[in-house]
Parts: structure tokens; sequence; C-alpha cells
């Protein structure tokens, strides 16, 4: 009785978000993705070709070469400029929230879900009366680097392929900068935290910068392109692809996005990963976590698996939230 409840209370949240999304023309903008592209009109096969051999190069998610440490901390915020420039303006500043502790050594950085509305002000207060300081970073085209106009995140995740990796890429930019800015401030553990969509980011962050120590990701998969394609929440993305693109070429398109293509970053020795699902979940199936777990165990990742019996959206209501932060805190002072 209580689970079927859980699952209508799910089901409504996630038509309440799916009101607003609008179906889309497929769009590739090579030139988004792959920035030193100097040829524009590339057709699916060679977007593909170059999203591959950006997967194979390590320096996909480095920071430009000569990036600053330009950035400033008043008032409990952090304000920097996006290593990635956009045309949204308001998207290149990059502003995170921070709840300080007590402690000055160890801070966790937190990625938010797709279309989030708010920070998670709850959050950030059980972490930092527990000697966390919580730094919250709006990724693109969120919160205050919202695009004017635009009813949610269209910008962030949507059926132009070469925006959507601009725009994921450069949330782990922003996040690798703000990890950059937290060392120089005398923070020596650093961890990252990722909800839904975030829990890429904060995979791809962690991957990719060797001071994460700590990750936890939420309702989360390995690949991003099956998310999107299963998802009831990216049904209009679907509909806007199906016709010009499959779910094979979207996977090879997208595969710099794929946590099971940084599996050997992420199974590193000095990395600690926790792993939190959701059993009845309808925007991240089941399913489609379990490839990025069994190839994490394989490859000799430290990893703690909890599974939860809701669903994506009642993730957020105790008791699971709780026992997640419960969890999560264990795994962060442990």
């Amino acid at each position: 009785m209580y689970h079927n409840w859980l699952d209508r209370w799910d089901d409504r949240r996630a038509q309440r978000g799916n009101a607003v999304k609008e179906k889309a023309a497929f769009v590739l903008d090579a030139q988004l993705a792959f920035p030193s592209l100097e040829k524009e009109d590339i057709g699916i096969d060679d977007f593909c070709d170059l999203a591959e051999l950006a997967t194979a190069d390590s320096a996909f998610f480095d920071e430009p070469t000569g990036s600053d440490l330009n950035f400033e901390w008043q008032n409990g915020w952090i304000e920097f400029p996006s290593g990635v420039l956009t045309d949204t303006a308001e998207n290149n500043l990059v502003r995170a929230k921070v709840t300080e502790s007590r402690s000055t050594h160890q801070a966790l950085i937190v990625f938010h879900h797709w279309n989030a509305s708010a920070r998670y002000g709850q959050i950030a207060k059980f972490f930092s009366r527990r000697g966390i300081t919580v730094v919250e970073i709006a990724m693109p085209y969120h919160f205050e680097r919202s695009r004017p106009a635009s009813r949610y995140a269209d910008y962030m995740l949507s059926a132009n392929l070469g925006r959507t990796l601009q725009s994921v890429r450069q949330a782990v930019l922003d996040g690798r900068k703000l990890i950059r800015v937290l060392q120089h401030q005398g923070y020596e553990q650093i961890s990252v935290l990722g909800m839904s969509l975030g829990s890429w980011v904060a995979g791809l962050a962690a991957a990719n910068d060797p001071a994460v120590k700590k990750a936890v990701l939420c309702l989360t998969a390995g690949s991003l392109a099956d998310m999107v394609w299963t998802g009831c929440a990216t049904k209009h993305i679907r509909a806007s692809l199906e016709g010009d693109i499959d779910v094979t070429q979207l996977n090879r398109a997208w595969s710099p996005l794929n946590l099971e293509n940084h599996i050997g970053q992420l199974a590193r020795p000095d990395l600690e990963l926790q792993i939190v699902l959701a059993k009845r979940d309808t925007v991240v199936l089941p399913h489609l976590s379990k490839p990025l777990l069994a190839k994490l165990r394989q490859a000799g990742a430290s990893v703690d698996v909890l599974e939860l019996n809701c669903g994506h959206y009642s993730f957020s209501l105790p008791p699971y939230i709780l026992r997640t932060g419960l969890r999560t805190l264990r795994l962060l002072t442990g």
C-alpha cells in the first residue's frame, strides 16, 4: 500500500516537471563540443568519431591551459569566471554557496540535480554541523546562471548533442576550478556529491581530478545516453532524437560522458566511492546501474552501494534521504 502511494507520488512529480519541457530540433553543433574543430558541417558519424577520440583523450576534462585562479570569496559565496565561454552571459559566471563548519580541512562539493529550483539547504546544514564545509555549486544554466526567459535548464541536457557535451564538460571544469579554490584556501580533504545528473558531473570530476578522495553518486548509472533514452524525465529529448539518431549512435556521441568509460580513474586505489540507487526509479532505471557497478567491482574499486526501496523523486523524503545522509557521513568521516 505504502509503495503504491510512493509510486503515485513520484509519477505526479514527474508529470509536473515534464509539463514545461518541449520537444526541440535535433542538432549536432559539433563546434560547441569540440572547439578546435575547423570544419563545422559534419555528419553524425564524424561527430561520433570525434567524441570517441575525446573519450580517449585524458585532457578533455582538463582546465584550459593558462587558466588562472581568479575568484572572490565573501559573505558565504564563491564567484569565479567559467573556463568555458558560452553565448549566455549569465552562464559564464560560476557561483557557489558556502556553508562553513568549524573544521578548516574538509570540504564537500555538491552538484545538484537537473532543473533544481533551489540549493540543498538542509543537506548543507547537516554536514556543516558535523565538521564538513559544504560548497553548493550552480551547474550550467541553473539558478543565477539560468538562460533568460527559459522555463527549465534546456541548454544543460537536450537534443543538441554538441551543447550537451559542452555543458557537462563546463560543469566538470567549473567543479575542478572550485576544487583548486578550496585547496588554495587550505582545505586538505575534498569530496564530491552528485544527485541524478549531478552524479554524472561529480563522477567525471572525481575520475579526472586526483584531489578528490571520496565521491558520493546518488541516483546514477554509467551511460547518460541510455538514461536519456529510457527515463520518464527525458521523453521529450528522445522524441526530438528519434528518426535522426538511434540509442547506439547517441551512446557513441556522448561517450565522454559515460562513467563506464572512466572506470580506470574511478577505480584508482585512493578514491572511495559510494553509490546510492533507488529500486523504484523511473528516471534512471535501476538496470542501467548494473553494468557500472559490475565494471567498478571487476576493476577492484572501493565502492559502497546503498539501494533504497523508493523512486527518483521520493528519494528526497524520509527515511530515504536520512539513511543516505548517515551513510554518506560515515564515508566522509571514516
